[in-house]
C-alpha cells in the first residue's frame, strides 16, 4: 500500500540563501509543503519565489516567538525581541506569557503571511514547535477556531534514535496539542518525523529510517534545507545545505520508491473529534 508524506521545508524567509533552496526544491516537486517565517525580514523579499508554485505543494505559517523581532506593537512593548526557546519554554509553564500580546502577535503574522501571499496559511505551525506550548497552543486553536486551518500535531514523535529530544517535544506540549486537535476537529497529521540532531551527516540514511517508519496514515516529516548563506547567524547552516542536496538527488527518489511513498498533504481529522 502507497503511504504519504507530507514532506514540509521549514523557515523560508529566515534568508535569502534558505529560501532560494527551498523553492528549488518544490519547483522540482520535492517537497508537499512550506512552512514560512512572515516575521523575517527577508519574507517580503523572498515571497515571491513561491508565486509560481504548483497547488499540490502546500504552503503555510510558522509562527515564531523565539528569533528575530515581533511583528505587533503589543508584543513589541513586552519583548523587543523576541526570546530564546529556554525562556520561552520556562515562562509558558510557569504561565506567565503575555496571552493578549501574544494573541495580537498571531494575528500579526498571520496578516503578514496573508497579506504577501494574497491567501491565508494552509496550515500553521510553530518555529521551534513553539505553537505546542501551554498558553501559546491555546492562543493558536482560538485563532483559528472558525477557520479549517491544518495544525502541525507534535504529540506523536517517531523515528530512530534521538529519544530524548523526541519525548521533549511531546513532553512539552505536544500531546496536549495532539488532544485538543482531536476535540476540536482541526485537521492535523497522525505522526511527525524528522527529528535529529543536525551534525549527522549522513542524511539519507536518516531519511530511510524516518520513510520505513512512516504508518499507514501518513505522517509529516519537517526539514531544514537550503543554500548556504552568511548573512544570518545560523547555528545549522551546514545541515541545511547537506539536507537540500539529498533531496535534490536520484537517491531521494529511489528512497521514496524503494519505500513504496508518495509525497502529499497527510492532513486528517481525528475521530474522536467533537467539532460540529
Amino acid at each position: 500500500m502507497t503511504r504519504v508524506l507530507t514532506l514540509c521545508a521549514d523557515d523560508f524567509g529566515m534568508s535569502a540563501g534558505v529560501s532560494r533552496g527551498i523553492a528549488r526544491l518544490a519547483a522540482s516537486h520535492r517537497l508537499s509543503a512550506i512552512s514560512c517565517l512572515a516575521n523575517a525580514k527577508q519574507w517580503r523579499v523572498n515571497a515571491p519565489l513561491l508565486a509560481d508554485l504548483t497547488t499540490s505543494i502546500q504552503v503555510g505559517l510558522h509562527f515564531n516567538l523565539t528569533e528575530g523581532e515581533p511583528c505587533s506593537g503589543e508584543l513589541k512593548r513586552v519583548w523587543p525581541r523576541l526570546p530564546a526557546l529556554p525562556k520561552l519554554i520556562t515562562l509558558a509553564h510557569l504561565r506567565a506569557l503575555p496571552r493578549a500580546a501574544l494573541a495580537a502577535e498571531f494575528a500579526a503574522q498571520w496578516a503578514a503571511f496573508s497579506d504577501i501571499r494574497g491567501a491565508e496559511p494552509a496550515f500553521v505551525d510553530g518555529h521551534q514547535h513553539v505553537h505546542h506550548l501551554p498558553l501559546v497552543r491555546d492562543v493558536v486553536l482560538a485563532a483559528l477556531d472558525n477557520e479549517r486551518t491544518a495544525v502541525r500535531n507534535t504529540g506523536r514523535v517517531l523515528g530512530p534514535g534521538f529519544a530524548v529530544k523526541r519525548a521533549l517535544i511531546a513532553g512539552t506540549g505536544g500531546r496536549a496539542l495532539q488532544r485538543a486537535l482531536a476535540r476540536r476537529g482541526i485537521a492535523h497529521n497522525a505522526a511527525l518525523l524528522g527529528v535529529y540532531d543536525f551534525d549527522s551527516t549522513d542524511y539519507r540514511a536518516l531519511m530511510q529510517q524516518w520513510l520505513a517508519a512512516l504508518p499507514s496514515a501518513g505522517a509529516l516529516l519537517f526539514c531544514h534545507p537550503g543554500d548556504a548563506d552568511a548573512s544570518v547567524p545560523d547555528a545549522i547552516a551546514s545541515a541545511r545545505v547537506r539536507e537540500a542536496a539529498y533531496l535534490a538527488s536520484g537517491a531521494f527518489s529511489d528512497d521514496l520508491a524503494a519505500a513504496n511513498v508518495t509525497l502529499g498533504a497527510a492532513w486528517r481529522v481525528s475521530e474522536t473529534s467533537t467539532r460540529d
